[in-house]
């Protein structure tokens, strides 16, 4: 809070206060700040007080203004910007400037309260007694010197492989153990798949909206992004056609498509089986790989249709990992692939990380093979169910609508409102929000935002929610980019 009596003016400190979060990412590059009457009204400073200090931000780099329009977070040069802006398709996209503000918000919470745009588990969802158990199995002097003092498999732990096929063929995905390889997350297994299929300027398709990381990161490796709109029974199949065709036979050719099919971020939508099977005959007919994303698997019944599944990875590639269900600073991920990818992606691995730490490894295996991750999930899932029940009803009490049926982690609420401007107002009262612009190719307002069901329940958010929201006005029609 701004204190007049403090030694620093409160021209002084509101800059402060605005470059900190420009510093932490909490102001992501390309983010508009609150209007000068807007950001007069929050603090309850006078207009000249507000222009003195965005001046201030001005004369230090860090906004720019644009005539009629406000006052911009300065945008940095992206790695992959080039590669696009010489490309000729009008389709292709560009990253959102603001994808690090996802990943750095993990560490610069702007309070202790709970986080409705955080994408994870709060940690006490997540305490157990079988994971210290777990370690202590594998970490007594005798256990630690046979494995800690050398590397470990290239392709990962063997144990570890094993267990994770036998958990595969529960969803009816066809992976041997040959063809698994641990990565240090799921993210990093995407990155290997990326490194190892792509090169800067190839093509790729990925749903939108979708995941602002994965599009920054293909950004950042020089890819030209084709975006594919996601609906209910999956990925626009007359948008995907078309990419195809328009590009058959040339070096613009798509190379792969990234899904996230079942409970999709940010929407929960899950691919129907006929939207799968269409996608996978447009991948043999015009030679692309599917890179399936399923991150949220142990959020899922067992019955949801996975492209791996009905493709017996042949096309496809599997990626899944446990930061979201049991241990994030565990860092285990884990891809499946077609036998005749498994010696190339495991070249990358290698040239990235070497291996990967045995002990974990080992530790998770016994998890799985006890039954223990199975009942965990089984218990997260049932709280998550409540926890979504009592979100839904306060944001529909707080008169949001949901663009898309409630499910798994994440809601899709329309508020009516530009996101990105409340974003920036509940950070003044410890909310961090996750406005819908960061899900899509281009940073333009949109009503909508992601809320996380398991920080969503507590009716504290959605009172100061309702009051800043009433505070704007007439609610303006839904916008999304």
């Amino acid at each position: 809070m701004l204190t007049p009596a403090a030694a620093q003016s409160l021209t002084e400190q509101l800059a402060e206060l605005f470059a900190q979060r420009i510093g932490t990412r909490l102001l992501a590059p390309g983010a508009k700040l609150p209007s000068v009457r807007q950001c007069a009204q929050i603090h309850g400073l006078s207009p000249s007080t507000v222009v003195a200090a965005y001046d201030r931000l001005l004369a230090q780099g860090l906004v720019l203004s644009r005539r009629n329009r406000g006052f911009y977070v300065r945008e940095a040069a992206s790695p992959g910007s080039a590669a696009v802006a010489g490309s000729t398709a009008t389709t292709a996209m560009r990253a959102p400037v603001n994808a690090a503000a996802l990943i750095r918000s993990m560490f610069h919470r702007p309070s202790d309260k709970p986080q409705p745009g955080m994408g994870a588990f709060p940690p006490d969802w997540m305490e157990s007694t079988f994971m210290p158990t777990a370690v202590r199995k594998y970490s007594s002097n005798k256990a630690l010197q046979s494995f800690s003092l050398r590397y470990g498999e290239p392709a990962g732990d063997a144990g570890l492989r094993e267990a994770l096929s036998r958990k595969l063929a529960t969803i009816n995905v066809p992976a041997a153990p040959e063809q698994i390889i641990t990565t240090v997350g799921a993210t990093h297994a995407l990155d290997i798949v990326s490194r190892t299929l792509l090169r800067a300027g190839d093509t790729v398709m990925v749903e939108e909206p979708g995941w602002a990381i994965e599009f920054a990161r293909l950004d950042a490796l020089g890819i030209r992004m084709l975006p594919v709109p996601r609906r209910a029974e999956g990925p626009n199949l007359e948008v995907m056609t078309r990419y195809c065709e328009a590009h058959a036979g040339t070096s613009q050719a798509p190379k792969l498509f990234v899904s996230v099919s079942v409970l999709h971020n940010p929407t929960g939508y899950c691919i129907t089986p006929g939207r799968a099977h269409r996608v996978l005959q447009l991948a043999n007919a015009y030679d692309f790989y599917v890179l399936e994303d399923d991150t949220y698997s142990h959020l899922a019944s067992g019955h949801e249709t996975r492209l791996s599944a009905l493709d017996g990875l042949q096309r496809s590639i599997y990626v899944s990992g446990f930061a979201k269900i049991l241990a994030p600073n565990w860092r285990v991920g884990f891809m499946a692939a077609p036998n005749a990818l498994v010696e190339r992606l495991l070249d990358t691995k290698m040239l990235t990380t070497l291996t990967t730490p045995a002990l974990l490894e080992k530790a998770l295996a016994w998890c799985i093979d006890q039954g223990q991750l199975r009942r965990h999930a089984e218990r997260i899932r049932q709280r998550l169910d409540m926890a979504r029940s009592r979100s839904v009803k306060l944001a529909l009490a707080h008169g949001c609508t949901f663009a898309a049926e409630p499910a798994g982690l994440f809601g899709w609420v329309d508020t009516g409102v530009d996101t990105d401007e409340l974003s920036q107002r509940m950070l003044d009262h410890g909310y961090l929000l996750a406005p819908g612009s960061l899900f899509h190719a281009a940073r333009v307002p949109s009503t909508l935002m992601r809320i996380n069901f398991a920080t969503t329940q507590d009716a504290a958010f959605w009172k100061v929610f309702g009051k800043l929201v009433d505070s704007t006005g007439t609610r303006a029609p839904r916008r999304e980019g």
